[in-house]
């Protein structure tokens, strides 16, 4: 694994988050200074073995986990407690239904809010596909570059409605949305749509675990403002992942260089907007006028 990876498109290779197992044990040997073959042979597996399971492709236990802990002197017991919950085989999310319809990238998003223990999202062009509606989703996908038939259109939008699960019921996590102002005139879909949008997005505002944070036109050049960010806090800071969308497809990021700079993005970027109030407020100024 490297830090900054394009999600593997066949349906054979290891979910993101296999990879990201695997390459955190390697860094836990790697810093104890211990050569795979060295390593194989202290906890008693093959060297074949070790290196498929930092590669992410075979199934490791909870207790070899803790054994490749204890024997590289690991003594961060929430990381170790955090690794030993992400073994196991591949599980059967829901996201797996779409393993050949959709591209790899946006499975191993999900997989990701599914596990996240909380989630801050800046958008500057679009709605956060959390809080999109369904005819929001539709009308984005039908201007996608290449053109996607109908019944790729609809595949994407019960798959973008679905991931919305992770904001509901008792499992639900914590969401900050910070959204620029652009985002909310940018009209997808005609007035109608854009109106029952930014209605949701005023709802949706006022549960308990959503904040969502407006960046007003008047607070001027900011960064972050060349893309979309999604950063899935873990169990432990160390497993934090931060999600890029592409034309290419999604970009994950987990060095944590890479996880500190986005943080003060999103740090700078909350700075700049209006309170919950005063957003939900320009987000209903803004219904009233389209």
């Amino acid at each position: 694994m490297v830090n900054e990876r394009i999600a593997m498109s066949s349906s054979g290779a290891p979910t993101l988050r296999q990879q990201r197992l695997g390459f955190e044990l390697r860094k836990l040997r790697e810093k104890a200074g211990f050569s795979s073959t060295a390593a194989a042979a202290r906890v008693g597996v093959a060297q074949a073995h070790m290196s498929r399971i930092e590669a992410g492709r075979y199934a490791v236990s909870a207790e070899r986990v803790r054994a490749f802990a204890h024997a590289y002197m690991c003594g961060d017991e929430g990381l170790i407690d955090a690794l030993a919950g992400m073994t196991g085989r591949r599980v059967r999310g829901w996201w797996e239904e779409y393993r050949d319809i959709l591209p790899s990238g946006a499975l191993d998003l999900a997989e990701t809010e599914h596990h996240a223990t909380a989630m801050r999202i800046a958008s500057v062009i679009h709605i956060p596909g959390l809080l999109q509606i369904v005819d929001q989703v539709r009308a984005l996908g039908s201007i996608a570059v290449p053109p996607l038939a109908p019944h790729e259109i609809e595949h994407r939008v019960s798959f973008r409605i679905k991931r919305q699960v992770v904001l509901y019921g008792q499992q639900a996590i914590p969401l900050t949305a910070i959204v620029h102002e652009a985002a909310l005139r940018m009209g997808f879909g005609g007035p109608a749509v854009a109106r029952a949008q930014l209605r949701h997005l005023i709802e949706a505002s006022t549960r308990d675990n959503v904040s969502v944070l407006v960046i007003p036109f008047g607070a001027g050049t900011l960064p972050g403002s060349g893309q979309s960010i999604v950063y899935c806090s873990a169990a432990v800071p160390q497993l934090d992942t931060v999600q890029l969308d592409t034309y290419h497809g999604s970009e994950f990021l987990d060095a944590q260089a890479q996880l500190v700079k986005y943080q003060q993005v999103l740090d700078i970027m909350e700075a700049c907007a209006l309170s919950p109030a005063k957003s939900r407020d320009l987000i209903a100024r803004i219904e009233k006028q389209t």
